[in-house]
């Protein structure tokens, strides 16, 4: 990154910055109409959501001042808002709840917080409501990746999973590569064919979930006898910077040598940078490209093909 382009993000960002203060009311002199500060507002939730935490406990975790955290929690405690017991563990540390009264006050502070933004959201249809939440959700993961869930697990299709596979098809490109729904239709059409003449020993399906989130997907289907082919990889923005894209592809490839497939195939289009990586890191070659129009845009489609080596099974060392 070149010091024009840093200077150039650091400005988007906090541009970014003043327009979202700006929407959510933190400028205001007390939040949510209140006649708490947002860090005031913070620090209730944090005694709201933890059994067990101290003062330490919350300057250390919120990254905030100790000594403007006891001033903070002083306030508090003059306005009976919190109780002070003494830790079972430790003797000398004095553990910190919210009172009977400073849960009410956090719980109406939190139906204002949830009423506030459903209202800020009210006019966003299904698709501009996904497209927000995943643009937080990437700005989370850039930003934090060690916040980042990794856990996730691959199973195969169970009914529901066609619609669905078409409809982020068609949603995602549509937000990051401007292609309209006849891309989705193209995958409707694939992903129909596939349940229709489906051959189990031949061909997968592979869905990636976390806690019943939808997280990817790809497929492996039968070219020919010999020919695998690969279709419709998808990672959901959010799960990028998992390796999720390259497991999907190493299970394909996986697959395909025990099914006894001598080479797999797949076509894409080379704007997609990321999938073309890892295709190209697994061992595909660019065989060949053209030229097309298709959903609304000028593309340049890619036919890659990866040679397998046969699985040799195990000898014996039975006699």
């Amino acid at each position: 990154m070149t010091d024009t382009d840093r200077a150039a993000a650091i400005a988007d960002i906090r541009a970014f910055n003043r327009f979202y203060t700006q929407v959510i009311g933190v400028l205001e002199e007390g939040l949510l109409a209140s006649e708490y500060s947002l860090t005031e507002v913070r620090v209730m939730y944090e005694l709201a959501h933890r059994d067990e935490v101290t003062a330490a406990d919350l300057a250390r975790d919120l990254a905030l001042d100790p000594g403007y955290v006891s001033r903070l929690l002083a306030r508090f405690a003059r306005r009976r808002l919190i109780a002070r017991v003494a830790s079972p563990h430790d003797g000398r540390s004095r553990l910190i709840r919210l009172s009977k009264a400073g849960r009410a006050v956090y719980e109406q502070l939190d139906r204002r917080s949830s009423a506030k933004i459903g209202e800020l959201i009210a006019a966003l249809d299904g698709a501009g409501l996904a497209r927000l939440t995943g643009a937080m959700q990437t700005i989370r993961a850039t930003l934090a990746p060690e916040q980042r869930p990794r856990d996730y697990i691959l199973r195969g299709h169970c009914p529901g999973d066609m619609g669905w596979i078409a409809h982020r098809h068609g949603v995602i490109y549509s937000q990051e590569y401007g292609w309209d729904e006849r891309f989705e239709a193209l995958v409707a059409r694939i992903a129909a064919d596939f349940v229709d003449n489906f051959k189990p020993h031949r061909e997968r399906c592979w869905i990636a979930e976390r806690d019943g989130e939808f997280l990817g997907c790809v497929f492996l289907v039968e070219k020919d006898a010999s020919t695998a082919q690969l279709r419709l990889l998808l990672v959901e923005p959010h799960a990028r910077g998992l390796g999720l894209g390259k497991r999907l592809v190493d299970e394909c490839i996986q697959f395909a040598r025990v099914c006894g497939y001598r080479s797999i195939m797949l076509w894409t289009n080379s704007v997609l940078h990321a999938a073309r990586h890892i295709y190209e890191r697994a061992g595909f070659v660019l065989e060949r490209e053209e030229k097309h129009h298709s959903y609304g845009a000028e593309l340049t489609g890619q036919y890659w093909t990866m040679t397998l080596q046969p699985v040799v099974p195990a000898r014996s060392t039975h006699a």
